[in-house]
């Protein structure tokens, strides 16, 4: 069985976070990781993660059929602001996310 990615405490789901060199180490070693970059477009032309989509926080919503409910993506921003929201409302969703704690690593 695969790890459980997030827990569930009374009504309300709790989104998995991971440390950016979590992420960093999956990258490296190949693994099959799926990254969505909710910062601004302002943000993104100064780097994103190779392979990251790149869906802004405020287009989040209207942009979830781009999103496979079957797979696992990694949420990151620049600062790590907008990765929470980003994270909780797809968790609330019943999206499979993992939020990345201290902003993206541009590669």
């Amino acid at each position: 069985m695969t790890e459980e990615l997030y827990q569930k405490i009374g009504e309300e789901r709790i989104t998995k976070e991971a440390k950016t060199n979590e992420l960093a180490e999956k990258i490296k070693n190949g693994e099959d990781v799926h990254v969505i970059d909710v910062g601004g477009n302002n943000e993104v032309v100064h780097g994103k993660i190779p392979g990251a989509r790149h869906i802004p926080l405020a287009e989040i919503l209207d942009r979830l059929g781009e999103i496979d409910r079957n797979q696992h993506y990694y949420i990151v921003c620049r600062s790590g602001g907008r990765y929470g929201k980003a994270g909780e409302f797809l968790t609330e969703k019943e999206y499979i996310v993992t939020n990345v704690n201290g902003g993206k690593l541009i590669g």
